[in-house]
């Protein structure tokens, strides 16, 4: 069953989130965070197998919409993150029965970044799991034009940002957004776009929007999942971020999908797909449970 709520509003902008709630009672809650190279996406995205998946697991599900880029920057999506968290853990109790001291981030690509960016946070989750994300966005597979994304009919600029809107926006269909993130990938202009920052003038200031240069002790448990065909997010992306996260004594899992592409796991009733998951579901159980 599917409740709307709203966690956070001013008079720019709304920001929604739809909770599934599960039978059990003081459940630990998954909060999730939608991919689309900060650029699209809603809180709509999960499908109803992934979904139940969770819920039928016991895990209470929290998906969240965010400001997106370029019209809002990065510093204000992780203030996004970070009040949904706190909505969570201070109002969420008044609505659900959910345990607020039992909190997983989840993400997929984008999403995947911001839920590993919340281990640097100050009240940080019980567990992360991120799903062919990314730890380092100040090298050059983030601001770099994609070799992938160049073989494809060149965006031009005017049409670009005609796609960018004068005003705060909270979601968008990867049919409206789109261009806007393949012209930001073939220039190599994206992570300027999404951070406001660029790199040449301001390494520092990636550096501190990097997750993998920002792990201390108190991170949490972290599972990565990541095809090997991932010609969006490299494959080395989630094997970096462990070997960091290792270094640091942290408890971390990588679940390598063979040939695997980007968004592997649309492919729901693959047999290597469900084996992952079920993975997921067991990480899960032993740090929320």
């Amino acid at each position: 069953m599917k409740s709307t709520i709203i966690y956070k509003k001013n008079d720019h902008y709304t920001l929604k989130a739809d909770f599934y709630g599960t039978n059990r009672k003081n459940a630990p809650v998954i909060v999730y965070i939608h991919g689309g190279g900060l650029l699209w996406g809603t809180r709509e995205e999960l499908t109803e197998e992934m979904v139940q998946l969770y819920t039928q697991n016991g895990f209470a599900l929290f998906s969240i919409d965010y400001r997106l880029a370029p019209e809002s920057k990065l510093p204000d999506i992780l203030e996004d993150v970070q009040d949904a968290l706190h909505w969570v853990e201070s109002e969420g109790t008044k609505y659900f029965s959910i345990n607020p001291e039992r909190i997983a981030v989840m993400g997929s690509s984008a999403g995947g970044f911001l839920a590993l960016s919340t281990g640097t946070f100050i009240n940080k989750p019980r567990a992360l799991v991120s799903f062919y994300g990314y730890g380092d966005i100040s090298t050059k597979w983030a601001t770099s034009p994609n070799k992938y994304y160049c073989q494809k009919d060149s965006v031009p600029k005017e049409i670009a940002w005609k796609l960018v809107s004068n005003h705060i926006i909270t979601k968008g269909t990867v049919e409206e957004r789109f261009l806007l993130y393949l012209y930001a990938r073939q220039t190599g202009e994206w992570i300027q776009e999404v951070t406001g920052t660029n790199l040449q003038f301001n390494k520092e200031k990636l550096l501190s929007f990097s997750p993998i240069h920002n792990i201390n002790e108190g991170y949490p448990p972290t599972l990565f999942l990541h095809g090997t065909n991932d010609m969006d997010v490299p494959y080395e992306q989630s094997v970096f971020m462990r070997a960091a996260l290792l270094k640091k004594g942290i408890e971390t899992k990588l679940i390598t999908i063979p040939n695997g592409e980007h968004t592997f796991d649309k492919d729901f009733h693959h047999p290597v797909v469900q084996n992952a998951l079920k993975q997921v579901i067991e990480f899960l159980q032993v740090h929320l449970d």
